[in-house]
């Protein structure tokens, strides 16, 4: 892992770009994230952006960009070989994960699609499991780029306001952005079910003689 890091942390360039995207991209399509995080790719981007290797504003463009495909990747390779993909040994060593994600995907839908973004498995998962599912693929393409949007600006920024301080930020980092997201989900479940009960009890006293 660390000499993963230390290749990236020494590109620029048009490599720097190619390579921090391609790994954002591949570990959504591909799943990749057992091996980088693509958070810790925006990271070490934006990184290299501060010491001037490559510029801020194309790196956040081809980040968005590739966080955005390689979900829609993921999205299709879900529709077309989707159970044959969970079914393979790899997947079946991750059960408990992907029916967490399954369950995530049943209960909320599109959130599932933006908020799965900020967590690691989920991030690689979600999308192949919409796609599974038949979730409209113009909705998954609203929440998926919102999600790859907000991912994308705020890592790779991430890495270039902290700088040389870049080893502390990707160990911590996701885990507590990970909190901050599950803290919101927790919020909105919560609305949702009282909503939810108080028009059930609106509706018990509406059908009472």
């Amino acid at each position: 892992m660390h000499s993963i890091t230390d290749w990236l942390s020494s590109l620029s360039g048009p490599v720097g770009y190619a390579v921090v995207a391609g790994l954002v991209l591949v570990e959504d399509a591909l799943f990749f994230s057992f091996l980088v995080p693509g958070e810790t790719a925006a990271v070490l981007g934006g990184f290299l952006a501060h010491q001037g290797r490559v510029s801020l504003g194309w790196l956040v463009l081809f980040v968005v960009c590739a966080a955005i495909l390689g979900d829609t990747a993921g999205y299709e390779i879900g529709r077309h070989i989707g159970p044959r993909l969970l079914d393979t040994r790899s997947m079946r060593r991750h059960a408990d994960r992907v029916e967490r994600a399954r369950d995530l995907i049943r209960r909320r839908g599109p959130a599932a699609v933006f908020f799965g973004r900020f967590v690691a498995f989920f991030r690689a998962m979600v999308p192949t499991l919409a796609g599974m599912s038949r979730m409209p693929y113009r909705r998954f393409l609203l929440f998926n780029a919102l999600g790859g949007l907000l991912w994308g600006v705020g890592f790779t920024l991430l890495g270039y306001f902290s700088g040389a301080a870049y080893t502390r930020v990707e160990s911590t980092v996701g885990q507590v952005l990970a909190l901050a997201i599950a803290g919101g989900v927790v919020i909105a479940l919560l609305v949702w079910y009282l909503r939810r009960r108080r028009a059930a009890n609106r509706g018990d006293r509406g059908g009472q003689p």
